[in-house]
């Protein structure tokens, strides 16, 4: 069998290399230029992709996939609508109290912490108010330009309420011609890809959606659980706020930990200011580390796996890098990228180890043979 030549082959590799990186600069620009106007569009990829494996379920009951994605879409949205109804009034109610009462808060710890913050003044030579302003002048002017910028991310990125509303109307559209067309839309995929890396390319979309839905269906599925218990557990320990506390804390556990330890902060503080009993805040404090051992012992085994889990720290930078380039988009598809690149990663990782570049080359064997020969001699 006749091998390519070695400068044949490294120029195919970088025609190909070359190839698909265009194709992922034609994929990051289209998201820059129309990232005002993808929110639907997204959220109705979403919606299709999680609902997609009860429509196929249903097809094996001979249902036809119109009417199935017509019923399941509809009690999707009516279930979501009931929980909004009964959550909404609530949550909100609690939010403007937390939101009232937090300058208070604020000041009290700003009291509390008073002869910690006179003794750094006197270790720094800070020994007034003019001196303190004067030092962090420089770094609160940085701030104030961080903060414009990140509002301005956050007001193109689509919180605007016509944008918001447009999104609400338009999302079960999208989903419903998503998740009606999704065997075409695979099968075109499928037929556009090149016909000599078709296997490889469907064994990376396999594994992209065996972590992908492991993920986001699991770990979605282990904050709501969260956040309901949460929420249940600090409103019987009549803590104030507990309520809106809990399920804030079941949204952030999105990333492993931090809605935990964000929750048991909050929640903590609250308590103290609440009551001023060490019991009490001990007792807030033991609901959200049995919520831990529950989560690792029981939610995240069951609902996520081990296997396609996502490290917490890869989570939390796509967080914060989507939502830095492209704002509330941007967060709602760093998951999913964050999830993409780690198995593409895997795989050039396991080609590069498999490659010459990292295993000894013929030639180095034939060298080392060589010079062992002569020192025989």
């Amino acid at each position: 069998m006749s091998q390519i030549p070695s400068n044949q082959f490294h120029n195919m590799v970088m025609s190909r290399t070359l190839f698909w990186l265009f194709i992922a600069s034609l994929f990051v620009a289209f998201l820059w230029m129309f990232n005002n106007v993808l929110l639907p569009f997204i959220l109705g990829f979403a919606v299709a992709y999680l609902l997609n494996p009860i429509i196929y379920k249903l097809e094996k009951w001979n249902i036809n996939r119109k009417p199935a994605s017509i019923i399941i879409l509809s009690s999707f949205f009516l279930l979501l609508a009931i929980v909004i109804a009964v959550v909404s009034p609530i949550l909100v109610r609690e939010m403007g109290a937390f939101a009232e009462e937090l300058p208070n808060y604020i000041d009290q710890i700003q009291a509390s912490a008073q002869p910690l913050v006179n003794s750094l003044q006197a270790q720094f030579g800070l020994y007034s108010n003019e001196d303190l302003i004067e030092k962090i002048q420089p770094y609160m002017g940085k701030a104030a330009e961080t903060s414009a910028g990140f509002l301005k991310t956050v007001v193109s990125g689509g919180v605007a309420i016509f944008d918001f509303t447009l999104a609400l109307f338009l999302t079960p559209i999208v989903a419903f011609f998503l998740m009606n067309e999704w065997p075409k839309i695979t099968a075109w995929i499928y037929d556009i890809m090149p016909r000599d890396h078709e296997k490889t390319l469907k064994g990376l979309l396999a594994e992209i959606d065996q972590k992908l839905s492991g993920f986001i269906r699991g770990q979605l599925s282990v904050c709501a659980v969260l956040g309901v218990l949460y929420a249940v557990a600090l409103m019987i320990a009549g803590l104030k706020y507990g309520f809106f506390i809990g399920l804030m804390a079941g949204a952030l556990s999105i990333i492993p930990l931090v809605g935990s330890i964000v929750g048991l902060i909050v929640s903590v503080m609250v308590a103290w200011f609440q009551s001023g009993d060490i019991v009490y805040v001990s007792i807030i404090a033991v609901i959200f580390f049995a919520g831990q051992i529950i989560e690792g012992n029981f939610l995240t085994p069951k609902l996520v796996g081990d296997s396609v889990g996502l490290h917490p720290l890869w989570v939390l930078f796509s967080l914060m890098a989507g939502g830095a380039v492209l704002g509330i988009l941007g967060m709602l598809i760093a998951v999913p990228v964050a999830a993409v690149a780690g198995v593409l990663l895997s795989f050039f990782i396991w080609k590069y180890k498999n490659s010459s570049f990292y295993k000894k080359t013929p030639e180095n064997k034939t060298a080392k043979k060589s010079v062992q020969t002569s020192k025989k001699k």
